[in-house]
């Protein structure tokens, strides 16, 4: 491997911890995860779901942190309600196509969403269109809304009752530390109910 290779690997890896470290450091946002945290217990507890939405990576990580709820993390214990509003590519291409592609995610949230349930809304911006509305619409709804950014918080900061800014305006950090923080909530949800 030649130095430049290995030079670009290690300021990766050493990035991708710098900003770990800024989350540790803030008691804000280890304050926010936990209550977070708490929230979705309670969701879960009271027989809600948790609805995740995100674009790109941020869908990924959305639909990758539904299944870990839904099909299971550690433990082997009964599914949870979780769900990533992306997943049904009929009723996306539908929407997007006979309504706008800025309405997907809020006219899934207005069907499905019910008051105590959470809606986790992922956007590394925290302005992406779509995202902002389904915020919107959970709002109504009288969901919980947790949102998960990065430094900036975007539009987002204003809207979502508990909002995750990590501390990076770089998008794959910010990614890196989505699925991070949403494995903590995983971890500490699933002990908190099995």
């Amino acid at each position: 491997m030649d130095q430049l290779t290995t030079t670009m690997i290690t300021e990766r890896i050493t990035a991708s911890i710098e900003v770990k470290k800024q989350m540790l450091t803030s008691e804000k946002l280890l304050a926010t995860i936990e209550a977070v945290q708490g929230c979705v217990s309670k969701a879960f507890r009271k027989g809600g779901k948790v609805l995740f939405c995100g674009n790109g990576g941020s869908a990924a990580d959305a639909q990758h942190l539904a299944a870990e709820f839904s099909g299971r993390f550690y433990k082997n214990r009964p599914p949870l309600y979780a769900e990533a509003l992306h997943c049904n590519t009929s009723y996306l291409t539908a929407v997007a196509n006979d309504f706008s592609f800025a309405d997907v995610y809020a006219r899934m949230v207005e069907a499905m969403g019910r008051p105590g349930d959470i809606l986790i809304a992922l956007s590394t911006s925290g302005n992406s269109e779509n995202v902002l509305r389904a915020i919107v619409q959970a709002k109504k709804k009288e969901m919980i809304t947790v949102g998960l950014t990065g430094e900036s918080g975007g539009r987002m900061k204003d809207l979502c009752h508990y909002l995750i800014d990590v501390p990076s305006g770089d998008t794959p950090r910010i990614q890196e530390a989505h699925i991070m923080t949403g494995h903590i909530i995983c971890e500490q949800v699933e002990t908190d109910l099995f």
